[in-house]
């Protein structure tokens, strides 16, 4: 069941080295003053956990994915893909993520979300980034009910603008749904989540590009 849900703040940074992306959250995120908004590497955030873009498999061989695994070392991309064979039988479907440690002291953790099933596909004509970036989310609040207070603060970096070919002012917009989404819903399980937003954006990946505006869930209303 979906519900409205109030649940605990979270420090949320968004960071990334485009600078078109940075200022496309600066304008989806208006309204929105607590989200920090940085334009630099995700690399030199110190917070609790950060969130890595990958595939369905959690190969780490590219973008944001590859500066993360060399940073943290090798054994973080162990660590993904045996969270997702464990958890999601070997493949990560797009509106899912794991959770797992990171080795290190920043962050504590590590949690990959799928924007493509492969490691290079368009998604730009797709809901993925909206569904990758509330999935997030949603491992963060599955994390803290296991280890209450385990992440209070998060570091994401724009979503699919590189193989997977999403408009900066695009990811920005669908950025903001998936996070508000999130923090209007609470969502019993993935599939509850991908269930709800794919409800909730039914025509948008029908719509032309300059259209793709965000959408916020009916003020008041909840879904179960």
């Amino acid at each position: 069941m979906t519900v409205k849900h109030v649940k605990p703040l979270l420090k949320v940074v968004l960071v990334d080295i485009n600078a078109k992306v940075v200022q496309s959250w600066r304008a989806a995120f208006a309204d929105t003053p607590e989200v920090e908004i940085h334009k630099g590497s995700i690399l030199a955030r110190h917070v609790d956990a950060w969130v890595s873009p990958t595939n369905s498999r959690g190969r780490m061989d590219g973008g944001v994915d590859a500066v993360i695994k060399r940073h943290l070392g090798a054994g973080i991309q162990l660590r993904v893909q045996r969270a997702i064979r464990d958890q999601f039988e070997g493949s990560l479907p797009v509106g899912s993520a794991v959770c797992v440690p990171s080795g290190a002291t920043n962050p504590k953790f590590l949690i990959s979300t799928p924007t493509m099933v492969q490691s290079v596909q368009n998604v730009s004509e797709t809901l993925n980034v909206a569904l990758a970036c509330a999935a997030a989310f949603q491992a963060i609040h599955m994390q803290n009910e296991k280890e209450p207070g385990s992440i209070e603060s998060v570091a994401l970096v724009g979503m699919g603008m590189a193989t997977g070919r999403v408009p900066p002012r695009v990811c920005a917009n669908l950025m903001w749904t998936g996070y508000t989404l999130f923090n209007d819903y609470y969502f019993q399980d993935y599939d509850d989540l991908q269930k709800t937003i794919r409800e909730q954006l039914d025509d948008i990946e029908s719509r032309p590009e300059e259209e793709r505006v965000r959408i916020k869930p009916p003020a008041g209303q909840s879904r179960g």
